[in-house]
């Protein structure tokens, strides 16, 4: 497998959740952290996983640029 980029995901809240989608024929969780304010979560795409879902305010730091995900909803 080629070196796959890392993602840097930045909590500007408490309570941001990281969770990681699997690869396949069915699309299920496979992972989920809990950042809060000033957290940092070094990740990257793997075999197993092909996508993330972020759910609160953070910074997601890419080779592509940085790009702000919404507070959570109150």
């Amino acid at each position: 497998m080629a070196q796959q980029d890392y993602i840097v995901i930045e909590a500007e809240e408490d309570g941001v959740h990281v969770i990681g989608l699997t690869r396949g024929t069915d699309t299920k969780f496979h992972h989920s952290e809990k950042l809060d304010a000033g957290e940092v979560m070094i990740a990257q795409f793997t075999e197993h996983t092909s996508a993330m879902k972020i759910r609160g305010k953070a910074k997601i730091h890419t080779c592509n640029g940085v790009i702000e995900s919404a507070p959570k909803a109150k």
